[in-house]
Order: structure tokens, then C-alpha cells, then sequence
């Protein structure tokens, strides 16, 4: 992939951020079916950083002052949540907070923007499980349960322990990341969706097949936020297993995409000649494999770099909607929870987010927000 068509395709996501920016406005999209127009999920819902984050993304790419306009207040509405539903937030709070008030006291240097972004480390930092070493996912009953995502959402402890000198926060991410090490990541590189605990002393009971096919399987998507994840520890951390295990989850990922490199919604589905596809799960490996490939020796950045771009290439020549203006999402065919038979072969909001992160990463954009 020349710089051309890298910089190419960038002016082809500024056009359609900006048909976005006029058709989705202030709503907190998640997913677009066959009328390619998104919806409008409540402000505590664990999707609702992402489209605020392409907007901050784009501001800082293009200049447009519209984008950061539109993206400013969102930590605000999302601090709200807090207050009104508590009980509904999770550990999904770095998927919320990290594109907004995160990256808004990156750009800007607002201090409310680092306070916000502060107590939401602080929230989920008080979902860590001393016993068990994890954080908890989801409320309810399921106080025993880990999940593969939250890998995505430590970067918010990391950049607390940065930002405010204390380091129990990076403690606890490194802890979560070291259980998941030890029960989520096989030998041959694929992933547990959910890791089940008892809650009380801590002890492993069983992986859970959660999102994926089943306790066995290889959720493609677990698989890429695995990939990122670990990379983004070793980044944060320095640790060199945690940069083996991004590769050891890459080299599983790229070994079983098909031949357009865009996996299935799980590799080891029984037939696959019938099974969707899941975008969202390509472009999130996708802006993963950019990060390995700078964390790596020169002779191996191909492996990583390579595998990227062949995958940003066929979602932006097979699976993008570049040619229906009135479509409000970038990336078609998207996998949300296929098990329970919901959003499938759809377009997802996070799906667009990395789509554009790595695609920006690749015309050189340093910032890094998770």
C-alpha cells in the first residue's frame, strides 16, 4: 500500500466523516442496519465514546473546528451517567472515557477533561478483584466474570498512574492483564471470550464461550481486542510478555483469515462457508497489528505492518460505503453478538472508529488514545 492510496482514502474518510457529523449529529450511534441509518443508544451504554472519538480523531487529522465542536461536551453528558446510572456503567468505562475526556485533555488541556477522565479510572479501578486479580465485568449476579474487551480498557489506568503520579492504578491494569495471560490466552494464540471466578477466594472456574461460537472456539473479535491490548500494555509497561502474547494472538488472528482478509465472526465455527463476517473485528486487528509493528525489530515489522494493510485494504474496497452517500456508517458487515442472534451483518460504530484510527496511524497520526 503506496502513500498515495493511504492518503487517498483518508480524504475519502474526511468526506464521509463530515456527511456523518451532518446526519448523526449528537446521537450515541452503535449499530446501522439495511437502512444504513444509525441508532441512538442512551449515553451509559458502553458504545457511547466511540462516535465522539472519530470526531475528536478527525479534529485532530483535518483542523476542522467543526468536529471539535461537536465532540467538546461529550464527557460532560457521559460524567452524567454517574450520577443517573450508575449501575449501568462497567467496565467499559475506558471505551467511554479514553475518546473523550482523555483524549479532549490530550488536545486541549482542559482540566475538566482530566478530572472526568480521572474518576472514571477511579470507577473502574474499584471493579478490581484483590482475590482473583481482575476486574469485574458487567453488574449483576456475574461478580465472578472477566472478560476478554476489558484488555482494551486498561489504558485508562495507564494513563492515570501517568497523569496522576499515583501508581496503583497501573497495578491493578498489569494484575487484570497477567490473569488473562494465565486463563485467556491459549497456547496457540486464540482467546477466551469470558473467564468465570469465584469472587469470593478468587479461584479459576471455567472459560465461558460468551460472544463466541463456545467455551472452545476463537471469537474473532476477542481475538483482535487481545491482539491490541497486550500491545498496548507493553507499551504502557515495557514488559516483554506482554508483547509476546500481542504477537503470539497476531500470528493466530493472520493465520486464519480467508482469503479477502476479513475474518468470520469466529474461526472455529462448523461451517463456515455459511457464517457472517465481522468488519468491526477487522479493522480493530487492523490498527492492533500498527501497533505491534512499532513495538518490534525492523526485520519484523512486515509480518505486522503487511498483515494491516492487507486487511485495511479489502475493507475499504469490498466493505465500505463509499458509494451510498445516504448511508451513515463506513463499514458494512459487522458482527455484534451472533450467538444471541443480535446485530448481525450490520454496521458498528466501533467497527468505523478503528477503521479510521489505523488508516490515520498509517498516514502517520501519533496520537494515541487507547
Amino acid at each position: 500500500m503506496d502513500a498515495a492510496y493511504k492518503a487517498k482514502v483518508m480524504e475519502r474518510i474526511e468526506r464521509k466523516a463530515e456527511s456523518m457529523l451532518a446526519q448523526i449529529g449528537d446521537k450515541s450511534p452503535h449499530v446501522a442496519r439495511a437502512d444504513g441509518l444509525y441508532d441512538d443508544m442512551p449515553h451509559w451504554w458502553w458504545t457511547s465514546g466511540f462516535w465522539p472519538g472519530m470526531l475528536w480523531l478527525m479534529h485532530d487529522w483535518t483542523g476542522n473546528d467543526a468536529f471539535k465542536q461537536a465532540a467538546w461536551d461529550w464527557d460532560s453528558k457521559l460524567e452524567q451517567c454517574f450520577l443517573q446510572h450508575p449501575v449501568d456503567l462497567h467496565h467499559d468505562v475506558g471505551f467511554q472515557f479514553l475518546p473523550t475526556a482523555v483524549i479532549k485533555h490530550q488536545l486541549t488541556g482542559d482540566q475538566e477533561a482530566l478530572r472526568i477522565g480521572l474518576r472514571a479510572a477511579d470507577f473502574m479501578a474499584g471493579r478490581f478483584n484483590p482475590a482473583g486479580n481482575f476486574i469485574r465485568a458487567w453488574n449483576g449476579d456475574l461478580a465472578g466474570w472477566a472478560i476478554i474487551d476489558c484488555m482494551m480498557n486498561l489504558p485508562l489506568l495507564f494513563w492515570a498512574s501517568r497523569e496522576s503520579g499515583d501508581p496503583r492504578y497501573k497495578h491493578i491494569a498489569m494484575r487484570h492483564a497477567d490473569t488473562i495471560l494465565t486463563h485467556g490466552l491459549r497456547p496457540d494464540g486464540s482467546v477466551v471470550h469470558i473467564l468465570s471466578f469465584n469472587p469470593e477466594t478468587g479461584e479459576f472456574i471455567e472459560p465461558l464461550g460468551g460472544q463466541g461460537h463456545g467455551p472452545d472456539s476463537a471469537w474473532s473479535r476477542g481475538n483482535a481486542w487481545a491482539l491490541y491490548g497486550f500491545a498496548l500494555a507493553y507499551r504502557y509497561t515495557g514488559e516483554q510478555r506482554y508483547l509476546d502474547a500481542a504477537k503470539r494472538t497476531a500470528h493466530h488472528f493472520i493465520a486464519c483469515l480467508p482469503d479477502d482478509a476479513v475474518p468470520l465472526w469466529d474461526f472455529r465455527v462448523d461451517q463456515p462457508e455459511s457464517e457472517p463476517r465481522d468488519s468491526s473485528a477487522a479493522a480493530i486487528a487492523a490498527s492492533g497489528l500498527i501497533e505491534i509493528a512499532e513495538h518490534v525489530p525492523q526485520a519484523q515489522k512486515h509480518i505486522y505492518q503487511g498483515a494491516a494493510e492487507r486487511i485495511l485494504e479489502s475493507l475499504t474496497e469490498r466493505y465500505a460505503t463509499w458509494d451510498k452517500p445516504e448511508h451513515q456508517a463506513i463499514l458494512l458487515e459487522g458482527t455484534g453478538h451472533k450467538p444471541a442472534g443480535e446485530n448481525v451483518n450490520v454496521s458498528i460504530i466501533y467497527g468505523d472508529y478503528y477503521y479510521i484510527e489505523a488508516f490515520a496511524k498509517l498516514n502517520g497520526w501519533q496520537r494515541r488514545i487507547f
